[in-house]
C-alpha cells in the first residue's frame, strides 16, 4: 500500500529477465559492478554469500534465485545495488540498473487482487513506464524476511 502523505518518490529502477522494478532511491548506498563473494555455509540458496565493503560485511543477495527466476551467467552489465536500511548494509544483484524514477503517488497503482500466484507482501504497487509496467519493490519488507534472518544466524561466528 502506498502512504497517502507522500506527494511522490523516486525509485531506482532495475532489470531482472524481462521486468523491470523499482526500489525506493533512498534506501540506494551505491552501485557496483559484480565482485566475487564469499560463500557461506548453511545459508540460503539465494545468499551468494558475503564482501567486505570498506570495513563492513556485508550479505549479496541473487533476486533472480529469491524470485525463482532462470539463472544466467554474470557478465559485465551484472550489477550490485548495495542497500543501506535502517539498521543493516544489504548488497542484492540484478541484471542492470535502468534509471531513476520521479512517481506522483497518484501513478502508483495497487496490485489487483487476482494475482494470486505471488508473493503480494514485497510490492508496494505497479506503475506504467511507457509501453511497460514497473514492479514497485518494498526493499526493507523483502530483505526483512525469514530467510534473511535465517542467514544472520548463519553468519555470527
Amino acid at each position: 500500500m502506498t502512504n497517502p502523505s507522500l506527494e511522490s518518490q523516486e525509485f531506482l529502477t532495475f532489470v531482472l529477465g524481462s521486468e523491470i522494478y523499482g526500489i525506493d532511491i533512498l534506501k540506494v548506498q551505491e552501485i557496483r559492478g559484480y565482485d566475487s563473494v564469499t560463500s557461506i555455509a548453511n545459508t540460503p540458496e539465494f545468499i551468494k554469500g558475503v564482501i567486505n565493503l570498506r570495513g563492513h560485511i556485508v550479505p549479496i543477495v541473487d533476486l533472480r534465485i529469491k524470485f525463482h527466476l532462470e539463472r544466467i551467467a554474470y557478465d559485465e552489465f551484472t550489477v550490485v545495488i548495495i542497500l543501506n536500511m535502517s539498521d543493516r548494509i544489504v548488497g542484492i544483484v540484478v541484471d542492470g540498473v535502468s534509471d531513476v524514477l520521479h512517481l506522483g503517488v497518484n501513478e502508483i497503482r495497487p496490485v489487483p487482487d487476482i494475482v494470486s500466484g505471488i508473493d503480494t507482501r514485497y510490492i508496494i504497487g505497479l506503475a506504467s513506464i511507457e509501453d511497460r509496467m514497473l514492479i514497485l519493490v518494498d526493499i526493507e519488507q523483502l530483505m526483512d524476511s525469514h530467510e534473511m534472518a535465517l542467514f544472520e544466524s548463519a553468519a555470527v561466528i
